[in-house]
């Protein structure tokens, strides 16, 4: 029968042994040293002073005094002095004073670094499941680079996939930017989270940059020339060509805005007076005091002006307040508007 057990070395009591409780407490006393391994420290090269009685240490190297030549052994604080033994590869131990947990390689202590490749899910604070394979919940997320760049990549397997981020309140989706069913980058708005809107979109041949949503409209009236005698009277324009978001109303011919903004509006084709009659934009009905006045006689004409609107308020294009006499085209005059910012 062997004197020691074939992992942990541990003294076995032989048959008609005199003194056995001295083998049986070595065995214990290695026992308590070893198993379930918490070490105060695992940096200290010189043995502390006073150490508490059962209190282990790992050896750091170039260990001085007492601990002199027992770098990477394991010390415990004996009311004798100091007993050491020897880690075997694989030991691990918790390490209070950076709380680590470190493993011993056969020649030094490691800090144990988990192993995290090819992980099914994983949740930072939070559960993971099988749609959302990786979820983290904290108040906020840090990437940084490595030395100088760092690029976050959003990969889809085919053009009509889909590779954006979205935004969500209430887990609901209100904005989303990306790649979605396309190669164009957009961003999209939704106000339920079920439809949404195009805002912007980014043409991916030519760079081009277009705003869908914004609204915009063309309209012009079928018909001859139209001649108006009074003042503060607005223009007929009840054919749209373009009318983009359905914010112009071709039975009062009034543009309404949907959004806090400026917008420019524009009257452009043949108009003619023989008072110098005169051309301007009407907010709400109120005629602005920026006019243009058209020409005696026929003569192309084009008038534009931005004006800031609150959402809401309306705007037609109208006679000025004196020389009221005005003919316009009708059929080759047109009244236009759209959204600037």
């Amino acid at each position: 029968m062997p004197d020691t057990s074939p992992i942990l070395a541990l003294p076995y009591i032989q048959p008609s042994q005199a003194q056995k409780h001295v083998t049986h407490n070595d065995a214990l006393q290695l026992l308590d040293a070893i198993v379930q391994l918490v070490v105060t420290s695992a940096d200290l090269t010189d043995p502390p002073v006073n150490p508490q009685v059962g209190a282990r240490y790992i050896v750091a190297a170039g260990a001085t005094g007492s601990w002199s030549g027992q770098d990477g052994a394991i010390a415990v604080a004996d009311a004798a002095g100091w007993l050491f033994y020897v880690p075997q590869t694989g030991w691990r131990a918790d390490d209070l004073s950076s709380g680590g947990q470190i493993r011993f390689n056969g020649t030094d202590w490691d800090s144990v670094i988990p192993v995290l490749e090819e992980l099914t899910q994983l949740g930072v604070g939070t559960t993971a499941d099988t749609v959302n394979r990786l979820a983290v919940s904290a108040q906020a997320s840090l990437l940084t680079h490595d030395g100088s760049d760092h690029r976050l990549k959003i990969n889809k397997a085919a053009t009509e996939d889909t590779a954006s981020l979205l935004f969500q309140t209430g887990w609901s989706g209100r904005a989303e930017m990306g790649t979605t069913a396309s190669d164009d980058f957009e961003i999209k708005v939704s106000a339920d989270g079920v439809g949404f809107t195009q805002a912007i979109v980014v043409d991916r041949h030519s760079g081009a940059v277009k705003a869908p949503g914004n609204p915009a409209f063309t309209a012009f009236t079928a018909g001859g020339w139209f001649n108006i005698t009074t003042p503060h009277t607005d223009l007929i324009f009840d054919t749209p060509v373009l009318n983009r978001g359905g914010h112009y109303d071709p039975l009062t011919s009034r543009f309404t805005a949907p959004v806090d903004g400026f917008y420019c509006f524009l009257i452009n084709g043949f108009l003619g007076s023989s008072t110098n009659g005169r051309i301007c934009f009407a907010i709400n009905d109120e005629t602005q005091l920026l006019q243009m006045q058209a020409l005696s006689g026929v003569s192309p004409l084009s008038f534009s002006a931005v004006l800031g609107l609150s959402a809401g308020q309306y705007v037609t294009c109208r006679t000025g307040n004196v020389n009221a006499a005005l003919n316009y085209s009708r059929a080759h005059t047109a009244f236009s508007g759209w959204l600037i910012s």
